[in-house]
């Protein structure tokens, strides 16, 4: 026996159709409002992350998004102007409402000053330029040297010949870079050229963290008078006095 059920009215009256319209109409006209009026509009960019001068320099290229609004913003375009700047490694954005747009950057770390002659520049531990420098500057990184046919752009990331390797050992050595003067590459071997006048070999640009730990504890060890430390092989250490010896490095790097 089939009991009689009550029909139920499952579509939408027409008044709660057309109170719907009216919301989405509301929202829309709302939205509008706020993306071509001066309700959200940016009046301040904000950065973190980032030292007073790369901080300047974000809101310099940011210059443009001044007074336009929050709501229509364009992230992309954003990101990509702040990415393009040499000392950015890559930042992210946030709207601030109602008129903050706040920009947090990850900047490059320096490891090293680039010369070729007269001319300076300071390159991250990722061998990016990140722009010129006076000649002084920085005194405690260690001096890169390129010869004077070397074309050298900011923004650029050097290859292993023109700088790149000598930048990014630097940037390994970790603390040890502040007793660097100087480091060379040369046939596929860099040079690290202590402020105290020794020359450490080590050897292909491989393990760089290793071979200046291994350093680290044989200084504190090696005679007086000692002029050069080779460790290009870990475990097998070479120290000793006047010339500097070649270091054969062959193809596969080792070490």
């Amino acid at each position: 026996m089939r009991l009689p059920f009550p029909s139920v009215r499952l579509a939408p009256s027409r008044r709660s159709v057309a109170i719907g319209f009216g919301i989405l109409a509301l929202a829309g006209g709302a939205y509008a409002l706020a993306r071509e009026t001066s309700l959200f509009s940016i009046q301040r960019i904000e950065v973190r992350g980032a030292s007073p001068r790369l901080a300047a320099q974000v809101r310099t290229v940011l210059a443009p998004v001044a007074g336009s609004s929050l709501v229509g913003l364009d992230g992309g375009t954003v990101l990509q102007k702040v990415d393009s700047l040499p000392a950015v490694v890559r930042a992210t954005y946030d709207r601030a409402f109602p008129h903050t747009l706040r920009i947090t950057v990850v900047p490059e770390r320096p490891a090293a000053v680039l010369r070729r002659g007269p001319d300076t520049w300071l390159v991250s531990v990722r061998g990016r330029v990140i722009g010129p420098l006076s000649s002084h500057a920085d005194p405690k990184l260690p001096r890169v040297w390129l010869s004077a046919r070397t074309p050298v752009r900011p923004g650029e990331v050097l290859t292993r010949t023109n700088g790149g390797a000598a930048a990014r050992a630097a940037g390994r050595a970790g603390g040890f870079a502040a007793r660097v003067a100087a480091i060379s590459y040369a046939s596929g071997a860099l040079l690290f050229h202590l402020r105290s006048g020794l020359s450490l070999l080590l050897g292909a640009p491989s393990g760089i963290a290793l071979k200046v730990a291994v350093a680290q504890r044989a200084l504190a060890t090696v005679p007086a008078g000692t002029t050069f430390l080779d460790v290009s092989v870990p475990g097998r250490l070479v120290s000793g006095t006047g010339v500097v010896p070649q270091i054969p490095v062959p193809g596969s790097s080792r070490g």
